[in-house]
C-alpha cells in the first residue's frame, strides 16, 4: 500500500481494516516498521556521509592528525557495515508489514464478510420451469460435459467437455474476446506457469496461497486467473497512460479448491481447471473509478448475449482479497438450485499491485507515478451451468442463444443424443 497515505491518514487504514474485520494492529506494525527503516537509513546515511568526509581529510593530513584519522577511519568503515545491515533489515522487515496489510477498501463499499454484499440490481426473466434438470443432468444426455471419465483420468473435480460442450465453451469465449476486440482490448494468450515474484506481486501468495498449485522442482506456480501474467506483463516499466491500456487474457486457469471439500461436487461449479477470458487494465489512479463502472458494464453485456437472468452484487469488505479496494460480482440464475452463483468478478485494485510490480507512468510534470490495476471475468467456463440450464426445454433439449449459434454449425437447439 501507499505509504504517504499510511503516514498521513493511518486512521483511514485502521477504518478499512475494521470494514474488512482483519486486525488492526497490522497498521501499528507497519507504522512502527515505516518509522524504524526511515531511522535506520537516516542512521546509515549521516555515518556514510562522515566516512567520505573523513577520506579527503586522511589525503591531507599528516604525523599524529593523520594516524588519529586513520583509527577512526578503521573504526568508522565497522559502523558503516553494522548501519547498513541494520538498515537492510529494517527494509526487509518493512516489507513483511506491507505485505500483511491489505489493500484500503474503497469509500461506499460494504463492510462486513461474504454474506454483507449489496444487490444492486437484478436483470433479466427467471424461466418458469416445473421440475428444472441441473447443468450435468443436461449435459450428460448431450453428451457434452463427461464427469466419470474425468475423473477416472485426473481426479476428482476434473472433466471433460466433448462435442456440443466443447464447442459451447469455445464459442462462448470467441465471443468474449470478440466483444473485447471490439472495445479496444489487445488479446493475449499468456503464460500460465509464473515466478513467485509475479505471484507475489499480484497478491495471490497471500491469504490464498494454499489455493495455487505450485510446482516445487522448478518454482513456479500454475496461475488460478490470467490477471496474474497480464499485471506481471509491465512490472518494471514505464506506461503511456493518457489512455487505459487494456487486455484480454485467454488461459487454462487451475485452483486448488483448498477447503471445499464437500462444497459444489457435483458437475463443473467448483473444478480444479477451467478455461477464462478476463480484461485487464492498467490505467491512472483518478480514473480507476470509471473504469471499473466499465468493466462491470462489459460483462453485463455479455451476460445480455448468453440470455440468462442475473444479478449484480456489491462485495462486502471482508470478502474482497487482498488486492481489492471494491469488487462487483454478477451471478447467473441457476435454476436447477434456485438461487443465484457467481459467474463474473471485477476488482479495482488501485495502485496496490502496480506498486508491488513497479509499474509506473508519466504525470503531466513529467513525473512517475504509481498506475492503478483493474481486472474483470469476461466468459469461463462455469458460464455453461446458467447457459444450459436457463435454455433448457421439457423434453431435454437446450435452446443455443443466437449469439452462439454461428459457433455451433448454426444450430438454434441441442438435442440428446
Amino acid at each position: 500500500m501507499d505509504l504517504r497515505l499510511l503516514r498521513d491518514d493511518p486512521d483511514a487504514v485502521r477504518a478499512s481494516q475494521r470494514a474488512r474485520g482483519e486486525s488492526e494492529s497490522l497498521v501499528d506494525d507497519l507504522l512502527r516498521a515505516d518509522e524504524e527503516r526511515r531511522a535506520a537509513v537516516q542512521a546509515f546515511e549521516v555515518l556514510r556521509a562522515e566516512q567520505k568526509s573523513l577520506g579527503k581529510q586522511v589525503s591531507q593530513a599528516k604525523g599524529e592528525e593523520k594516524a588519529a584519522l586513520l583509527t577512526r577511519t578503521k573504526e568508522l568503515s565497522a559502523e558503516v557495515k553494522a548501519a547498513e545491515a541494520a538498515a537492510t533489515q529494517a527494509e526487509q522487515a518493512l516489507r513483511q508489514a506491507q505485505l500483511a496489510v491489505p489493500n484500503v477498501v474503497e469509500d461506499g463499499a460494504p463492510a462486513g464478510g461474504e454474506d454483507d454484499f449489496v444487490v444492486l440490481r437484478e436483470v433479466g426473466q427467471k424461466p418458469s420451469l416445473d421440475s428444472p434438470r441441473d447443468h450435468l443432468e443436461l449435459g450428460e444426455a448431450l453428451r457434452a460435459i463427461d464427469m466419470e471419465r474425468g475423473a477416472k483420468v485426473s481426479g476428482s473435480r476434473f472433466y471433460f467437455l466433448t462435442g456440443v460442450g466443447a464447442l459451447l465453451e469455445l464459442g462462448l469465449l470467441q465471443l468474449a474476446i470478440s466483444q473485447a476486440v471490439e472495445y479496444g482490448f489487445t488479446p493475449a494468450i499468456p503464460p500460465v506457469l509464473l515466478k513467485p515474484e509475479s505471484m507475489e506481486g499480484t497478491g495471490f501468495l497471500g491469504a490464498h496461497a494454499s489455493e495455487v498449485y505450485r510446482l516445487e522442482a522448478d518454482d513456479l506456480f500454475l496461475v488460478g486467473t490470467s490477471e496474474a501474467p497480464l499485471a506481471a506483463y509491465h512490472s518494471g516499466e514505464i506506461l503511456d497512460l493518457e489512455q487505459p491500456t487494456r487486455y484480454a487474457g485467454w488461459s487454462t486457469c487451475f485452483r486448488r479448491e483448498a477447503g471445499s471439500h464437500g462444497k459444489d461436487v457435483r458437475g463443473i461449479l467448483r473444478v480444479h481447471q477451467f478455461d477464462k477470458v478476463e480484461m485487464f487494465s492498467f490505467c491512472r489512479p483518478e480514473v480507476a473509478h470509471d473504469e471499473h463502472l466499465r468493466l462491470l458494464a462489459w460483462q453485463e453485456e455479455m451476460l445480455a448475449k448468453v440470455e440468462v437472468p442475473y444479478r449484480v452484487i456489491d462485495v462486502a469488505a471482508g470478502d474482497l482479497g487482498t488486492s481489492a479496494a471494491r469488487k462487483y460480482d454478477c451471478e447467473a440464475w441457476v435454476p436447477s438450485q434456485g438461487r443465484y452463483r457467481e459467474v463474473t468478478s471485477t476488482s479495482n485494485c488501485t495502485t496496490f499491485q502496480a506498486r508491488r510490480l513497479g509499474i509506473r507512468y508519466r504525470d503531466e510534470d513529467g513525473k512517475t507515478q504509481t498506475a492503478a490495476t483493474l481486472n474483470g471475468t469476461l466468459a469461463t467456463t462455469r458460464w455453461l451451468i446458467p447457459i444450459l440450464e436457463n435454455h433448457q426445454q421439457p423434453d431435454g433439449s437446450v435452446r443455443v442463444p443466437k449469439a452462439l449459434q454461428p459457433y455451433l454449425g448454426g444450430r438454434d437447439v441441442l438435442e440428446p443424443v
